[in-house]
Order: C-alpha cells, then structure tokens, then sequence
C-alpha cells in the first residue's frame, strides 16, 4: 500500500476529527478569500469609475458624499447648485478646464438613477451605442447595459419615473412618460446602471405643475408639435388649471393648443399620429442645442470635470479657492475615495485578522489530533518499521496526512467563498450599483493554497518527529 493511500485511509479513520478540522480550516480561508474578492472588486469598479475625473463641483456638504453621489451614485446628493452660480466652470472657453459634464439627479426608475446630462459623459467613460441611438428630444432616455438587462426596458418602451432612488409607485410622475430610444454597449462602468437624458427633460418633469420663467429663443415652447413621449413638459406656453394663454402669435397659439391636447387634455391619438409633419431636424427641437448657460436661475446637481494639465499649480488649487471664496464645494475623486479605503479598511483589517485567527485555531486543531493519534496508532506504526518501513517514511506518512488535511480544507474554503459571493451578488450590486463577478479568480488564491500548505506542514512536523523516533523494540515488547 502506497504511503498516500495509507496517509487517506488514517485520515478518513475518525470522521468526526477529519469533519471539525476541515470545517475550521476550511472557515478560515474561504473568509480571507470572500474579503479579498469584495476588496478587489471593489476597487477595481471605484478606480475605473474615476474616468479621468480631476474635480466634482456641487452644493456645500460632504465631498465624500458629493464624490459617492455624482460620481458612482451609491448616496444622495447634496443639494442643487445654480447655474448662473457655476457658469465659470461650464465655460466651453475655460482655460483650465478641458471638460466639463452637467448632472442633473433627482429621480429614478426602479432603482437605477435618472440622469439629466449631455453626450460628453458617454465619452468619459467609453460608452457606444449597441442599438437605437442617443436621446436628442425631450423626455427621450437612453439606458445602460444593466438598466435594460434587469428592467426589460427596450427601444421604443416608455416609463414614468419615481421621486427619489425608491421605487414607489405613489412618487411617479404620472404626467411625463419617458421614452427609450437607445441602449448603451456594455463597458463594466457606473454608466451601464444609470439612465441618461438631457437636462432639460428633467427640468421639464419636475416643473410640470409649476410656470416656467421666461426662457431664451431656444426654449422648446417654440417648436413644432410632437408626440407625447417628446414635446415638452413645461408650462410655458399653456395653462395646466384652464387660466388665459400669454398673447402669442397664430402660429404659437395653434402650437399650444396642440400641446394641451398632448397633456391628456384631448382624446387625441398620438400613437396614429404621423411624424412626417414634424421636423426634428429643427435646431430649437433639439434638446442637446440647448446651452444651459442661458438659463442661469435653473439648477443643477454637480459638474464632472477634467482639467487640461493636471499638473498646473493653478489647476491643483482650483478646489481650495472654490470652496473658500464661493457658495459651491469642489472636491477631488481620488483624495476622497482613498479617504474612504482608510475607514473601511479598519473593518477590513479586522475581519481579515479574524479569519487568520480561525486558521490558526484549524491548524492548532490539525496538530492536536495528529500528536493525540500517535498513541493510539503507535503499534500500527512499529509494525510498519517491522514490515521493512524507515524512519523517514513514518515521518513522510505524517507529514502527507497533514498536508491533505489543507488541501481538503483550502478547496472547501475556496469554494465556500465563491458560494458566498453568489449568494450576496445580487445584494452588493443594489447597495454599490455594480456588477459582483462571483466566479472571478485571482492570484491571491494561489497564495492562499502556499499558505494553507505551510500551516498543514507546520501543524503535523512535530507529530512526524515523534513517529520518525519511535522506538520499536520498547513499544513491541508492550504487546
């Protein structure tokens, strides 16, 4: 009989040692390795999220929840900032600043974040079109990847959006239906689980019910009649509560009783209505044609920026000046996200010297039954010497039993952990807003199988010691 059969044969002789050993061990390494899966992933998902951001500018409270916010939209905003205030930082012209993404935040649908923007934030984070094409009308969205894969949501669906991240259906807005018209490829960013539309269509949702101040030439008031899931929500123009319109000309006039109709006011169809009457190639049509900058008593939530040289002195100390000398707070991404890794790495850190502490307890446990069989084995053992066995095959037979013991437990562990991981996958993504790859593996889990087998070889050498000096004489004369 081979020394690694009979190593198996000892092994599986006590369950019940073989069951607590295995489970210990096992404990032990599969929750160092579930920290080192939700560690790695995590920061792999915050460093890529980062997008080359330099700055995020917003209402005064805290960075890093403003950073959380805007940038991986796992928290609530601050506040609005207004932008006849921030109208420095969403100059085209800045000399500092190569670019600049508004956000607008407020709702959501289903829990995945609707957000009022332009087309720079798909270039931020490498985002194309994998069908239909990119929101260009009012109330018209385009989703990400993960947005349409758990919503079903497809080209050409509409939804109403909910007040806030909760989905409620008593905080709809009932009155302005959104409209998919794309959906986004795949890029493994904080940009697959968002909503994207303009900020107009947001401004529009929520002033509905509220007039609207006169805005410049290129208010979409003005434009031809479209159907219901891309004209315009906002008031002006119309009277939601049957007062007088404004004085308007025939042709205005003729355009807002169109309007009022497509409000539900009217049985009119706007399914059988037929498109070729309106020109959407109409430069005020166009919600991305429209310069925030001209409507400075609106709000937004925050600006994404990127500067041109990172490394200018006048660029590193653009937040410091922001929020000593203005309204707004100006953050950087990095300095908050590692801000964050501090705090939550002191309950990493703990957890993960729990874990090292249960290994240790398994691999006490593994010697203490290798040194306490000894006594009951030692005859087996003096008859293997008889039967033409060395002292360095003893040794070599302990040693294995120990060193099988980890293997058994590292696979168990390792398997347990990535179980683990599954199970929780769906729970971390509604809490961070990512995607978890349970069956990810890395590395570190080699280094985690040379760790198990150094403490299954420490834990059986002295053990092995005691059987390579056993004394066959003295414990044969006994029988």
């Amino acid at each position: 009989m081979s020394l690694l059969r009979l190593a198996w044969k000892n092994i599986i002789n006590n369950p019940l040692n073989l069951l607590l050993n295995i489970v210990l061990f096992a404990l032990g390494v599969g929750l160092i390795n579930f920290l080192f899966m939700v560690n790695d992933q995590l920061a792999e998902k915050f460093d890529n999220n980062l997008a080359g951001i330099d700055m995020v500018i917003g209402a005064k409270g805290s960075p890093l929840q403003m950073i959380l916010c805007n940038m991986y939209h796992i928290d609530n905003p601050t506040g609005n900032i207004q932008i006849g205030k921030a109208k420095p930082f969403l100059n085209p012209k800045h000399p500092l600043i190569k670019k600049s993404v508004p956000l607008s935040i407020g709702d959501s649908y289903k829990g995945y974040r609707i957000v009022g923007t332009d087309y720079s934030i798909m270039e931020l984070y490498n985002a194309e079109l994998e069908q239909g094409k990119k929101w260009s009308m009012p109330l018209e969205v385009t989703i990400g990847s993960i947005v349409a894969k758990k919503t079903g949501l497809k080209t050409g669906d509409k939804f109403f959006s909910s007040h806030g991240l909760v989905d409620d259906e008593d905080l709809e807005h009932e009155h302005s239906a959104f409209r998919v018209v794309g959906v986004l490829n795949n890029t493994g960013s904080v940009i697959d689980q968002l909503i994207l539309t303009s900020t107009k269509s947001v401004w529009d949702v929520h002033n509905h019910d509220e007039p609207v101040a006169e805005t410049p030439a290129t208010n979409l008031s003005n434009a031809p009649p479209v159907d219901e899931t891309t004209h315009e929500h906002g008031s002006e123009g119309h009277d939601h509560e049957g007062q007088n319109h404004n004085d308007h000309d025939d042709k205005n006039h003729e355009h807002s009783a169109h309007e009022n109709d497509a409000h539900g006011h009217s049985t009119h169809d706007h399914g059988a209505h037929d498109h070729a009457g309106h020109d959407h190639a109409n430069e005020e049509d166009k919600v991305e044609n429209i310069n925030l900058l001209d409507y400075p008593e609106e709000e937004i939530t925050a600006i994404l920026i990127q500067f041109k040289n990172r490394t200018n002195f006048q660029a590193l100390n653009m937040p410091r000046n922001i929020n000593a000398n203005t309204d707004l707070q100006a953050a950087s991404p990095a300095i908050e996200i590692n801000r964050l890794y501090d705090m939550v790495g002191v309950g990493t850190r703990a957890l993960q010297s729990l874990a090292f502490l249960i290994s240790f307890v398994s691999a006490l446990s593994i010697f203490i039954s290798l040194f306490s069989s000894l006594k009951r084995r030692k005859y087996e053992l003096a008859l293997i010497r008889v039967l033409g066995g060395s002292p360095s095959k003893l040794f070599l037979l302990i040693i294995l039993e120990g060193i099988i013991l980890a293997i058994i437990s590292f696979i168990v562990g390792i398997l347990l952990s990535h179980v683990a991981m599954w199970v929780m996958a769906d729970k971390m993504s509604e809490a961070y807003k990512y995607s978890f790859n349970p069956w990810q593996w890395d590395i570190k889990e080699l280094y985690l199988l040379v760790g198990a087998l150094v403490l299954g070889f420490v834990a059986s050498i002295i053990p092995a010691f005691r059987a390579y000096r056993t004394d066959i004489h003295k414990t044969l004369s006994k029988i």
